[in-house]
């Protein structure tokens, strides 16, 4: 696969905005080239518009190249510079995999390229063989999530890499919820698949999700493209200094993760004992999906005690699902006992 092929024609053209601090190389010591006020604040100066300091990090935490990294005002604003890079609109289509994160869609349709849903399995796995059927020259993009929102589970890797090696162009696995789980990132198999794109997040296990900062990760000459239509500081001062903060706190993050999967086990066991509460899903993430009768009814009911779920049932295959974060322990305790209030 040449990544070159599957660019659209104008973006390989395109003569990207460049600002003269994203040019000079060298310690400027006066900065009179971007309009901004010289009198101090904590903000006056624009951000490093290459996230040089915070791509380093998160570079030798994955040992990876700071090239082989784009950072997004969340994943969503990388999703969307992946579609508009290799895809026509009027043309061009997206494969994703259904039922899963819903803002694959959306961007296909906010930038008028088609779209194509392959449908889980009963165990909400990979179907391989429809993923890779009658692929044409229109179908540019194949977006995966593994653990997989909102079912929770992860995809088995075996079908991932057939998939991955099958396909025609890029794979994107949206990996927001890999903390939570043993497998190991696809970030460390770039160099076997050119083709592949891996996205991250700040906004869960990190404990990040107010600094809106996705990470994606692809070989250099698609990272290269990318690039190119990417915002000026898009990226603001707070959230790389923020950022740099959380990387420095691992430790602490991974205590979290550690207490989060215990409640994780611990309402799904309460839960399933619970009249009413037909099935929960195993899961590999800082969420449970959960079948319930009266689904609508008990959404309805915790709503007005307070307590926000995400209603999932009109999604292929979660039918009467509702799809519960996993809280703090009082959080949790005051979910379980207004579910067993309701179906009492």
């Amino acid at each position: 696969m040449k990544v070159e092929e599957l660019v659209r024609g104008n973006i390989k053209s395109l003569r990207p905005f460049s600002s003269a601090r994203a040019e000079y190389t060298g310690d400027a010591k006066v900065l009179l080239d971007a309009n901004e006020s010289p009198y101090p604040t904590d903000y006056n100066r624009y951000p490093d518009p290459h996230q040089k300091e915070l791509k380093e990090i998160i570079g030798s935490f994955l040992n990876i190249q700071t090239e082989e990294i784009i950072l997004g005002n969340g994943s969503d604003e990388i999703i969307d510079l992946i579609v508009r890079t290799f895809c026509t609109p009027s043309h061009d289509r997206i494969r994703f995999i259904q039922p899963s994160f819903g803002m694959y869609e959306v961007v296909a349709d906010i930038n008028d390229v088609g779209k194509l849903a392959i449908q889980l399995d009963e165990r909400f796995d990979l179907n391989v063989e429809a993923c890779l059927s009658d692929q044409q020259s229109i179908d540019k993009l194949l977006f995966l999530c593994s653990p997989n929102n909102p079912t929770g589970n992860l995809l088995t890797e075996e079908r991932v890499i057939d998939v991955i090696k099958g396909w025609k162009g890029l794979v994107i696995m949206d990996e927001a919820y890999i903390e939570y789980c043993e497998r190991i990132s696809l970030v460390h198999r770039l160099n076997e698949f050119k083709n592949l794109i891996v996205l991250q997040t700040f906004s869960k296990a990190m404990g990040g999700a107010g600094l809106r900062l996705g990470m994606g990760f692809a070989h250099a000459e698609v990272i290269q493209y990318l690039n190119k239509i990417k915002p000026p500081y898009n990226i603001n001062s707070h959230t790389q200094i923020k950022a740099k903060t959380f990387l420095s706190q691992r430790d602490i993050i991974n205590q979290r993760i550690e207490r989060t999967i215990l409640e994780r086990v611990r309402v799904s066991e309460i839960l399933s004992e619970i009249q009413g509460i037909e099935r929960v899903f195993p899961s590999d993430t800082n969420f449970l999906l959960v079948r319930c009768r009266e689904h609508l009814a008990l959404y309805k009911f915790l709503c007005d005690a307070g307590i926000i779920v995400r209603d999932r049932s009109q999604l292929h295959g979660c039918q009467q699902c509702l799809r519960i974060t996993i809280g703090q322990d009082k959080e949790n305790d005051v979910l379980i006992d207004s579910v067993k209030k309701f179906y009492t």
